[in-house]
């Protein structure tokens, strides 16, 4: 089973790159999409998110949104917004934040590493959310997003993509999120050496798009089955990078407190799990220990010695579900129980202080970050993370490259 393939890369003039770029469809709301697109028209949020050239009223799971996906890409494709390379090629697209620095090989990876399991992942999907991808996808005939992949660093490919990184970029410039992109064409003798690298690896893992990729494996059985099947619809499309290069930053917790569970009933409760003290930080040293915010007080948690805890039982956010929010807050189902609130990125911090200080009902849990290695060993163990357990900064860029089928 081949993994990896070249293909015909639609990107922004680089004239265009900033404007068209926008962030992935599902870290903003349907407003936020809507406010980027009336600032700048040739927004990418017109493919990834139609609805926002829709009226509110319209659902934007409907069939009229993702024709409109559909409609718009064509659109960007007439006004030269997207411009069709001349052949198929590998990319490189290098993220930069502060000093933390990403550098990823763009291609299209086969679906059936992914239904193999040779394309390892790590969540659940929802089936509402696989539908919606699906159905877009599916509309707009072509991979507007990518998937994010990791892999266990490799000697062959670091040198082979260090020296693509030496040459001019295609393009390079800053969105309005403090993030620095660089984008290059990889010359082909460094393919053939990054395609046979990547071919000699056992396998790779789906760090970040899982219902995206759920969502291309099932348009390509969608596809194969219609009476004369064509078109490249046997991959999806994502970047690569070693997982040396990711950071993984905090997902933290935002609860709402029963009325009948009182603060000082909290903090007896808690005493069974953890050695508990009051803190002026609102950030955990180290694993196993969380920071709690409790009307307007953090508190230091730290886990109580001589639990033995399996793989994913250990993760921080499992230890959080079954040690606080489950037993003291009635939190039976993070993934649907609405007194539960997710917050990461560089700004989540921020933003649960702030709904603390507004409603002390709230209880903020600030987490030690889950590590990248704990990721591969749930993933190489054929386990799942609970929901929420990992945000990845920075995220991948839409529009900057996006593949037909």
């Amino acid at each position: 089973m081949r993994l990896l393939f070249p293909f015909i890369g639609w990107c922004p003039p680089l004239n265009l790159a900033p404007q068209v770029s926008a962030p992935p469809y599902d870290v903003i709301s349907r407003k936020e999409a809507s406010a980027l697109r009336k600032d700048n028209p040739q927004s990418y949020v017109r493919i990834s998110r139609p609805e926002v050239d829709l009226p509110e009223e319209v659902d934007e799971h409907s069939a009229e949104a993702y024709a409109k996906g559909r409609e718009n890409l064509e659109l960007f494709e007439k006004e030269g917004w997207l411009v069709g390379d001349e052949k198929p090629r590998l990319y490189a697209y290098e993220q930069s934040l502060g000093s933390h620095c990403q550098l990823g090989l763009v291609g299209c990876f086969s679906v059936e590493a992914y239904e193999s399991g040779r394309m390892k992942r790590h969540e659940l999907t929802r089936k509402d959310k696989e539908d919606d991808r699906t159905n877009h996808l599916d509309a707009l005939g072509a991979h507007d997003e990518p998937v994010f992949l990791a892999y266990r660093e490799n000697e062959d490919i670091s040198k082979a993509m260090q020296q693509v990184a030496q040459r001019p970029p295609r393009f390079s410039f800053v969105s309005e999120d403090g993030v620095s992109h660089r984008f290059w064409n990889v010359p082909e003798d460094t393919e053939a050496q990054l395609l046979e690298a990547f071919e000699r690896l056992e396998c790779l893992y789906i760090a970040d798009g899982h219902h995206r990729s759920a969502a291309a494996w099932r348009v390509h059985q969608l596809r194969k089955q219609t009476p004369s099947p064509s078109g490249e619809h046997h991959v999806l499309l994502a970047v690569a990078f070693p997982d040396s290069h990711l950071r993984i930053l905090p997902y933290n917790r935002l609860v709402l407190r029963p009325p009948n569970l009182l603060p000082e009933q909290l903090l007896q409760g808690l005493l069974k799990s953890f050695h508990l003290r009051a803190d002026t930080k609102n950030q955990p040293p180290q694993k196993a220990s969380f920071s709690m915010l409790l009307s307007g007080q953090w508190w230091s948690l730290r886990l109580r010695e001589g639990t033995t805890r399996g793989l994913v039982e250990g993760l921080d956010v499992s230890i959080l579900q079954d040690e606080v929010l489950a037993p003291l807050f009635g939190i039976e189902n993070p993934r649907e129980d609405e007194r539960l609130r997710f917050f990461g990125g560089v700004d989540g911090l921020a933003k649960m202080e702030a709904a603390v200080a507004e409603n002390p009902q709230w209880v903020a849990f600030s987490l030690h970050p889950t590590q990248m290695s704990e990721l591969l060993q749930v993933s190489d163990a054929g386990l799942l993370m609970p929901p929420k357990s990992t945000w990845f900064e920075p995220k991948l860029r839409s529009g900057l490259f996006s593949h037909r089928f």
